[in-house]
């Protein structure tokens, strides 16, 4: 646990004040800041014995690494203030106690501060820059000093009415509202608010679900994706990356550009989602077959050949965290752009990204497959368009496109043994 802050004569830093034992033994934990030779303490509502202390920084103890979570949180929260006063100019301890009352931090603006450096420090750029959409959004609504206590049920509808105003959908704004509640499920275990006061939850306000939209194709609009051409070799290699995506169990874009030839394990794509890796219980590794699609697109627009390569030339490697998030944003817009023309042209509409995944959802509801466990899922995704059933595709049809969908419909069958792969070898043929 490497939390030390030091700058322009200020320092933070948790540490264990033994000077202060509690009845049961245990020892409270505090946020130490010092400035001019003068100490102040902010607690963190964790108590510890010295030898838990000593281990926090390695263990793996499930209650004792929560406990550093906590800490860590803490800090965070005390660091943001103390960076945002001096870069300010106005720092001193007695600022710095107005702005922290205790454990608590008086603004929501700060403690979101504290949840973008925590997420930029361990790398998590995508819900940084989320978070930090978020705040600006809140700024924009009620300024850049928002009490907890002025985060009631009537402000939540308010805010949200501003959010509809800026022309932002319902999906959207219930984004901003879940990372809102989730700050605010912060606030509430540091003691910043009471439970009486929290907003949230049923009775109180409930955040509605986005409608959805409704993107998923049919397998024949997927066949005439798969054997589209204009000539230039840019749509066919977006298309290909496209269909990569969908035949790869609708992998996400930033899990795609991490793929490496050392994940293709006896024929299959072996790889973890980005998205559910910190938030899930157990490491679902999601297993695609390779088909030969799939090593037709590798082979035209991959890489050399080495275990060490990633399989497609989108990151090399050097990049750090945000760099390789803006390379993995610039080539999913390179993607949707190309797409939607190749939509419009076909007369299916816009296609993106999301819509290959969405696709490859739908597909294995109606073949009746175990799709959250193909999607890396920990619960049952909603779903549109959902009226026709797989019977009803084998009718019509080029020969090309029911080629391209017989290989779709291989991917309905797991293909965890030496079966199953036999099935997927002899998947049966359409009717024409």
């Amino acid at each position: 646990m490497n939390l030390h802050y030091s700058k322009d004569g200020i320092t933070v830093a948790p540490v264990i004040d033994t000077s202060h034992p509690k009845k049961d033994g245990l020892y409270p934990v505090r946020i130490r800041v010092t400035y001019r030779r003068k100490l102040c303490y902010y607690t963190t509502g964790k108590d510890l014995t010295p030898e838990e202390w000593e281990m926090l920084p390695t263990t793996k103890a499930r209650t004792l690494v929560a406990v550093r979570k906590d800490i860590e949180s803490s800090y965070q929260i005390v660091r943001a203030a103390v960076e945002e006063l001096a870069a300010s100019g106005g720092f001193s301890l007695d600022t710095l106690n107005n702005r922290l009352k205790g454990a608590a931090v008086d603004t929501v603006n700060t403690m979101f501060r504290a949840k973008i450096e925590e997420l930029k420090k361990v790398g998590r750029v995508g819900s940084m820059l989320v978070y930090d959409n978020v705040l600006k959004g809140l700024e924009r609504f009620a300024g850049a000093h928002i009490r907890f206590e002025a985060v009631t049920v009537s402000w939540l509808g308010r805010y949200a009415d501003f959010l509809r105003k800026e022309g932002k959908t319902q999906t959207t704004i219930a984004i901003h509202l879940r990372h809102l509640r989730a700050i605010l499920n912060d606030a509430k275990r540091l003691g910043a608010i009471k439970e009486m006061q929290y907003p949230f939850g049923r009775g109180r306000y409930e955040i509605q679900a986005g409608e959805g939209r409704k993107l998923a194709l049919t397998l024949e609009q997927i066949g005439q994706i798969a054997n589209y051409e204009d000539g230039t070799e840019a749509t066919a290699k977006y298309r290909d990356y496209w269909l990569f995506l969908y035949l790869c169990n609708g992998i996400n874009v930033a899990d795609f550009v991490k793929l490496r030839y050392r994940d293709i394990v006896n024929g299959e794509i072996c790889f973890v989602r980005q998205k559910t890796e910190r938030t899930t219980k157990t490491r679902k590794e999601i297993r695609v077959v390779v088909t030969e699609r799939m090593q037709a697109i590798i082979n035209r627009w991959g890489n050399p050949f080495r275990p060490d390569n990633f399989i497609f030339p989108i990151l090399d490697g050097q990049e750090d965290a945000m760099r390789r998030k803006h390379k993995t944003m610039y080539f999913t817009r390179a993607i949707n752009r190309r797409m939607k023309e190749i939509g419009e042209r076909l007369g299916i509409g816009s296609i993106s990204t999301y819509t290959a995944r969405h696709s490859f959802a739908t597909v294995l509801k109606r073949a009746g497959n175990q799709y959250c466990l193909y999607l890396g899922k920990s619960r049952t995704p909603r779903f549109e368009n959902d009226r026709k059933l797989p019977g009803q595709l084998r009718e019509g049809g080029t020969a090309e496109e029911c080629g391209i969908i017989n290989e779709i419909l291989g991917i309905w069958i797991s293909c965890n043994s030496i079966m199953n792969r036999y099935l997927y070898a002899r998947a049966i043929p359409l009717e024409t």
